[in-house]
């Protein structure tokens, strides 16, 4: 495989899992969440993963598997794989303790309010704020392994592809910087730890990302590329219908989660036949 292939790979990894410092940054530039942008943006990043993962990565997991496996076989093993990278995904989300998981949304108001707005059990409990934030950066972390082999896998096979599920997780890492930051910023005060953290829990994604390389690359084959491409699927669908969904009904309205999410099903879907 060529270098320059692997580099963008890996570079496109890096800008998706740092997306976690541009929330950080806006939790500290901003005075407001613009909740209807974030709610079009993560519907739009829905629609683009759920669209892309049945649309493509599906189907070319599929043909690689049937192509090695047999028709019947590699179809099982399609869909057991795609199950199987939900199973992945759901399991890591069920390892998180509710209170420290990532998806519990923070808005840039709360910065702003203080901490005398805070419940009075909370108000003086720097420690419990400091804990829940260094939490969620590990959370967010563990979360993020995974999408970094996602966005490194597409886009070794098809850079186009790997764009388009680089951008669509860089958006929906936006919100989790921000829940990192509040909380660290409550409990100690300083920008600089909140921003640091939040921007190194980003760094999970190129790190998965050479985690799957140096332990796949080696049994690489067509095999084991669909088998990995098919759970890739998996994992975005349940991302999408778990954490962005969710988050954008909760960030905006109902109907502006719909626009964006087709928004993103119709963008993909033209770029996908632009490339044909």
């Amino acid at each position: 495989m060529e270098t320059s292939t692997l580099l963008f790979a890996f570079g496109l990894t890096i800008f998706a899992g740092l997306a976690t410092g541009i929330g950080s940054a806006l939790a500290f530039f901003t005075r407001t969440t613009n909740t209807r942008f974030l709610s079009l943006t993560l519907g739009f990043s829905a629609g683009v993963m759920i669209y892309v993962s049945f649309v493509e990565i599906f189907f070319k997991a599929k043909t690689e598997l049937v192509a090695a496996l047999g028709d019947s076989p590699g179809t099982w093993a399609t869909v057991g794989a795609f199950f199987g990278g939900i199973a992945l995904i759901a399991l890591i989300d069920w390892l998180v303790p509710n209170y420290e998981n990532p998806h519990e949304l923070h808005s840039i108001e709360e910065m702003a309010q203080g901490l005398e707005n805070l419940p009075r059990n909370e108000a003086h409990d720097f420690g419990r704020l400091h804990r829940m934030g260094l939490f969620t950066a590990l959370a967010i972390g563990i979360h993020n392994f995974p999408e970094g082999l996602a966005t490194f896998t597409a886009a070794l096979t098809d850079p186009h592809l790997g764009v388009a599920i680089a951008t669509a997780i860089a958006i929906h890492n936006i919100p989790e910087g921000i829940a990192v930051s509040v909380p660290i910023y409550f409990a100690t005060g300083s920008r600089r730890k909140a921003f640091k953290l939040s921007f190194l829990s980003g760094l999970a994604e190129p790190i998965g990302a050479l985690v799957g390389y140096l332990i796949l690359m080696p049994f690489f084959s067509p095999t084991v590329f669909g088998i990995l491409f098919a759970g890739v699927a998996g994992i975005m669908v349940f991302i999408s219908v778990d954490e962005l969904l969710p988050a954008a009904e909760e960030f905006g309205e109902h109907h502006l989660t719909i626009i964006g999410l087709i928004a993103g099903m119709a963008v993909m879907a033209l770029s996908l036949l632009l490339f044909l």
